[in-house]
């Protein structure tokens, strides 16, 4: 096995565990605050700070792993995951919205700095003349991230209804805090680390193709994440009357397929040469939730209209 391979193995390691703990996170926060009351703009309320940190981690990331190294980064985003699952753990009267926000903060922080170390970290074990093989490795790592952020949504409800909110964020940290320790260890060090000290004003891109990229993922996830984030685990609680293991056993199945679907995203778009296959899948995407949204006022069956356009939607 070469030292590429086994960086790879430890970066695809670190992030599979992150991304349970992060997706199970995800989970429990939805289920256990709309189970205190906490109405579905309250609970959105909760994952501002989430995605407002994330933006921000996102757009200096590049500027600290050049500056420090991935493999610091890397570590520095499973240790602010533990801390964040950390400030959860306290007693359920300290579970103030402020003090929420603040762990779902931090939690922003570390996972956007773990997924930009992961997919930073691959590129530079894969040659620049092999950009086929990258482009394999990305999809894989990130649909298999996908089926582990599914899992983890599965893991979250079933830890809610064994352990109780605390108990679960208690054997996230614990669990994670292993994995953090070995990565302290087996990361590669400087990986990532610039010779040359880059300049904070270059943190922008010039590449006006990455900046339209970049804008579309934006209003992309900012359109999921307004229906499917919290509305649609509080709906199919509330509408369909399902149980926390169940829905978090169906979003789990959703995820699951989607990053399976995923990692065979290189056969279908590396075939589509001299056309624009983002357009053309962003055009079609923008049709299913509208669809969603057309059958359940016209009054169709919501089982069918909701379970049959996640699937196509996926």
């Amino acid at each position: 096995m070469t030292a590429a391979i086994r960086q790879y193995l430890v970066i695809t390691g670190n992030y599979w565990a992150f991304t349970l703990t992060d997706g199970a996170l995800r989970m429990l926060v939805v289920l256990h605050f709309h189970q205190l009351g906490y109405s579905p703009l309250e609970i959105a309320l909760l994952f501002i700070f989430y995605e407002f940190f994330g933006v921000v981690t996102n757009l200096v990331g590049g500027y600290l792993g050049a500056r420090m190294g991935l493999n610091r980064t890397m570590n520095i985003g499973l240790f602010l995951q533990i801390a964040a699952l950390a400030m959860l753990a306290v007693p359920a009267a300290m579970l103030t919205v402020p003090w929420v926000m603040a762990a779902q903060a931090i939690s922003g922080i570390a996972k956007d700095l773990n997924k930009m170390s992961a997919k930073s970290g691959i590129k530079l074990l894969v040659p620049d003349e092999q950009q086929g093989t990258l482009y394999k490795w990305v999809a894989i790592l990130t649909g298999s991230k996908n089926t582990l952020k599914g899992v983890g949504f599965f893991l979250g409800g079933v830890l809610l209804m064994a352990a109780g909110f605390q108990g679960a964020v208690v054997v996230m940290a614990v669990a994670l805090s292993v994995v953090w320790l070995a990565s302290l260890f087996l990361l590669g060090q400087d990986l990532g680390k610039s010779k040359a000290k880059p300049k904070f004003r270059e943190i922008l891109s010039k590449s006006r193709a990455i900046n339209v990229l970049s804008a579309a993922r934006m209003f992309l996830f900012g359109a999921r994440d307004v229906w499917f984030v919290v509305a649609l685990p509080v709906y199919l609680h509330t509408v369909f009357g399902w149980d926390f293991w169940k829905v978090g056993g169906f979003m789990a199945t959703w995820v699951i397929g989607y990053g399976f679907i995923q990692t065979l995203a290189p056969r279908i778009t590396g075939n589509m040469e001299g056309r624009q296959p983002a357009m053309i899948w962003a055009a079609a995407l923008a049709l299913m939730p509208a669809g969603i949204a057309v059958g359940l006022m016209v009054g169709w069956s919501p089982q069918f209209v909701v379970i049959g356009g996640l699937l196509l939607f996926g």
